[in-house]
């Protein structure tokens, strides 16, 4: 099977290259959910729907039949939420050497995530920064800033704070994070997810995880959640456990990745919730020239085929690292435990694409807009860091394969796949908090704006809104 990895190998300078690349991009796109226009998909999608309606009148009692129906365990209504008993029972059996590497873990992501936070940025810092930096992105005079971190606010301002509205931000109440279930734990999704929205100062978190381990939740997600101070977690997943969190234990947020149920389910409650982004399969876009170690690039490839599905896609300017990486690819495959499936994937996912120049590479892989990018070109890999305007993560260096990301290195992994980097970002604190604009204003401010006001509102025919302003300057 190995031979028919000569079939990623593919120039840029092919008739049907766009073709091509069109077609793996629309592969990755309907595997992060049900979003295609046949029959099939559309059928799906219905049946997304159904499951969240259902959910929306008849409450556990739909959970627990969808739940015995598609992960084949019966679980009661009142066992669907993991009690605390279980979770310390989890958290006391966890391995001492991993919850010790874990703890490590939580600490760089929450020092990382601490350190981005907007909330933690006084407004005169940044206006001295931006004027430091460029005109072109003023902070303006009398601008207010009020940050929230619970309980807490804070009103700071770099002038008169009352000639500007102000901006006041405040952490979202409750959120939902969905958590994978296999044999396999996935401990590092709930430290990717819940460690920034503690960091916003979110109060309530729910976890919820399909009970696929041996009838139940992995203990090891159990104990993590626990080292997490989370003691609201449900045995669901899938579409029904998203519409769970939306209908019954009322989030007002959902994040975590999916399959295709969950990643649907998730589109549809979108607006009613909000949502971190429609994820699809793992993906890797892989950026390097003859300075690379084709052994190393074939490795991170296939780190990222074995999810599978998982996307694996080598841009290089150089002929000859593209038959290594082959050469390389067709080697390691034969020592992986998942060999045909992973070979699977490669077929479906994978490419080789060779370019006439660096330039070329880095335009192509803008437009990819992969959920991670490598890049090992040598001395010159932060340069081309610099010209990457799409992208979830960017790992520049050989020393910098995902898995430093995925587990340690402090940003979230949860990131936006299938091209969405164009406009979504890396799930981080900021993206559980929330901004409210401040306006106030003084007798004297109002009349000394009166007839530009009066003048804008009657232009729109508003002459209520017109009156409004109009009536404070007569009394």
């Amino acid at each position: 099977m190995s031979d028919e990895l000569d079939t990623m190998l593919i120039s840029s300078d092919a008739q049907d290259f766009s073709k091509q690349m069109d077609k793996l991009h629309w592969k990755l796109l309907r595997e992060a959910r049900f979003g295609g226009f046949d029959l099939e998909s559309e059928a799906n999608r219905q049946k997304v729907l159904d499951i969240i309606r259902d959910v929306d009148k008849r409450g556990f009692e739909a959970v627990r039949e969808y739940t015995n129906k598609y992960d084949k365990v019966d679980i009661p209504a009142e066992r669907f939420r993991v009690s605390e008993e279980d979770l310390r029972k989890a958290h006391k059996e966890l391995d001492k050497n991993l919850l010790s590497s874990a703890r490590l873990a939580i600490e760089n992501v929450r020092r990382y995530q601490s350190e981005i936070f907007i909330g933690n940025k006084k407004l005169s810092q940044r206006a001295q920064c931006h004027s430091e930096r460029s005109e072109e992105s003023p902070v303006f005079p009398g601008q207010t800033l009020r940050c929230a971190q619970g309980d807490n606010s804070e009103i700071i301002s770099n002038a008169d704070s009352s000639k500007h509205p102000g901006i006041k931000y405040t952490p979202i109440e409750k959120v939902g994070i969905c958590v994978p279930g296999a044999s396999a734990p996935l401990p590092s999704t709930v430290i990717m997810t819940a460690v920034p929205a503690q960091v916003a100062g979110v109060k309530e978190i729910a976890v919820i995880s399909p009970p696929r381990h041996a009838g139940d939740i992995h203990p090891v997600t159990l104990g993590i959640c626990c080292e997490l101070g989370i003691n609201e977690v449900y045995r669901v997943g899938g579409a029904q456990g998203v519409a769970a969190l939306v209908t019954i234990v009322k989030v007002n947020k959902v994040v975590g990745p999916g399959n295709q149920w969950v990643q649907t389910a998730k589109l549809i409650d979108f607006g009613y919730v909000a949502i971190d982004s429609v994820a699809g399969p793992s993906e890797v876009l892989i950026i390097a020239d003859d300075k690379a170690n084709p052994s190393w690039v074939a490795a991170d490839m296939l780190s990222q085929a074995e999810h599978d599905p998982g996307s694996a896609v080598l841009f290089t300017d150089s002929n000859r690292l593209a038959s290594r990486v082959l050469v390389e690819l067709k080697r390691q495959l034969g020592g992986l435990g998942r060999c045909e499936r992973t070979t699977r994937c490669l077929l479906q996912f994978g490419r080789i694409v060779i370019f006439r120049s660096m330039d070329a590479v880095i335009k192509h892989a803008n437009d990819f807009a992969p959920e991670h990018l490598q890049i090992q070109c040598g001395d010159k890999s932060r340069q081309i860091a610099e010209k990457i305007i799409n992208a979830g993560a960017i790992f520049i260096g050989e020393y910098s394969p995902v898995a430093v990301g995925d587990y340690w290195a402090g940003p979230s992994h949860t990131l936006p796949t299938g091209q969405t980097a164009k406009f979504f970002s890396a799930l981080s604190a900021n993206d559980f908090i929330k901004s409210t604009s401040i306006i106030e204003y003084s007798k004297e401010q109002l009349a000394a704006s009166a007839e530009d006001i009066i003048r804008l509102a009657e232009a729109e025919g508003l002459d209520a809104h017109a009156r409004s302003v109009r009536i404070r300057q007569q009394g």
